[in-house]
């Protein structure tokens, strides 16, 4: 008779990840993705989350979400406490980001950061790791209120703009943006909250979006009031107009809802599907056409043009932090070539008599002022058309040349806005 099986040891059978982990682990592979490998953050979620679920993948957005804000002060700390700094890219350095970051700006105890973050390092720098973090902690490490800007981004924005913008911008990334929303019509049922601008709503703290009143019957949609800007300048219909790199949606909406007959352009079958979705929602009507703007050619030319141009996106980096690493001087220059490309194809598809709207949202002059100062030398058949007082939110103003620059710091005393340029252009009539 075969003898019985003898019970297999468990001296060498690794002990169970404590509970929230996988979350830990998601978070390490968020900053992996953005810092290594230049992905957007939105975009990696999915992958890097793969297996999570509600709190638990919300909690892996917001620990690498609050990382990359703080994270040139999280890699001050680390390096203060060891003897040779961690290469950028080390497993060590990004485990110690995502443990101190819970800590120091999340308000998770020492002992469950660490202790989630210690078997992303199986096999590695366990020690080390332990050692830094207990270091820090025990010596009473705090971050620093204004948040450190990454130092390229933050050269830029002061040769740019002065060092007034960049400390506004340290701010601006320092606390949460409110919620901007977009009604379909002035007497849509939505939140209760301000008021900066004709139908427009602000939130503080709100509730997730999917819970607000009106959200179900499409009376709203997300869109920050400075994104609000391009479709206003527009004004209102009747007539045909063209939404270029239309994509989500917000500025198709608002054409739509402004009484234009709108055609959104969008070259990504994907987004296209999402702008589908978000038109479907409010029951606003616009023909999608999925197709590539350098390729494509219009009937007949249009009474009205939006172009919110394909950029860099610095000046989303309240609510999209990663842009501050995958933004660098290169994407600048590539960006600001394909929008000159976008614009002098643009501009032959607006009727004579008709207008442009030029749009990108950046903080980089390339992507901006300088773009338009190009444009303009060589499209004589354009001119600059400021805006009027009324067309714009309480706070927000064309400069002297005629166009619309908000930067950290614009509304900062009722929550701030995105860094967008935006410049409205009249064709002259035939």
């Amino acid at each position: 008779m075969p003898s019985p099986a003898k019970p297999r040891s468990t001296a060498n059978r690794r002990p169970a990840d404590p509970p929230g982990t996988a979350a830990r682990r998601a978070a390490l592979r968020l900053l992996d993705a953005v810092l290594r490998r230049g992905e957007p953050l939105e975009a990696a979620l999915p992958s890097a989350a793969r297996g999570l679920e509600g709190a638990d993948r919300g909690l892996a957005h917001a620990i690498a979400a609050e990382a990359l804000r703080r994270l040139p002060d999280l890699d001050a700390l680390i390096d203060s406490a060891t003897r040779q700094p961690l290469p950028d890219d080390a497993k060590a350095r990004t485990a110690l980001r995502v443990a101190l970051v819970q800590t120091l700006a999340l308000g998770t105890p020492p002992h469950a950061a660490i202790a989630t973050v210690l078997p992303l390092v199986d096999g590695g720098p366990r020690k080390l790791v332990h050692g830094v973090f207990g270091a820090l902690t025990r010596g009473g490490a705090m971050l620093p209120e204004l948040p450190s800007l990454p130092s390229p981004v933050a050269d830029r924005w002061r040769a740019a703009w002065g060092e007034g913008v960049a400390t506004a911008a340290a701010a601006a990334i320092a606390a949460p943006p409110p919620l901007d929303l977009t009604l379909a019509s002035p007497d849509a049922l939505a939140p209760e909250g301000a008021s900066l601008a004709a139908d427009h709503r602000r939130l503080v703290d709100a509730a997730p979006v999917t819970q607000l009143v009106g959200y179900a019957e499409g009376n709203w949609w997300v869109q920050d009031v400075a994104a609000s800007l391009p479709a206003r300048l527009l004004g209102r219909g009747p007539g045909k107009v063209l939404d270029l790199c239309a994509a989500p949606g917000g500025k198709t909406m608002q054409l739509a809802a402004a009484g234009w007959d709108v055609t959104a352009l969008e070259i990504a079958p994907s987004r296209a599907a999402r702008l589908h979705e978000n038109l479907a929602r409010t029951h606003l009507p616009a023909k999608v056409v999925i197709a590539d703007a350098l390729d494509w050619s219009p009937a007949e030319p249009f009474d009205g043009l939006l172009l919110d141009a394909p950029c860099s996106a610095t000046g989303i980096f309240r609510r999209h932090p990663d842009v501050l690493y995958r933004a660098h001087s290169g994407v600048v220059e590539e960006m600001a070539a394909l929008q000159s490309r976008l614009l002098d194809r643009a501009a032959t598809w607006v009727r004579p008599g008709g207008r442009l709207v030029y749009a990108t949202c950046s903080l980089e002059p390339a992507e901006g002022e300088k773009q338009l100062d190009r444009f303009l030398a060589s499209h004589p058949d354009y001119t600059l058309e400021p805006p009027a007082a009324e067309e714009l939110p309480a706070g927000i103003e064309p400069n002297d040349s005629g166009y619309v620059r908000t930067l950290p710091g614009t509304l900062a005393d009722v929550g701030g806005c995105d860094g967008f340029f935006v410049a409205r252009l009249l064709r002259a009539s035939a």
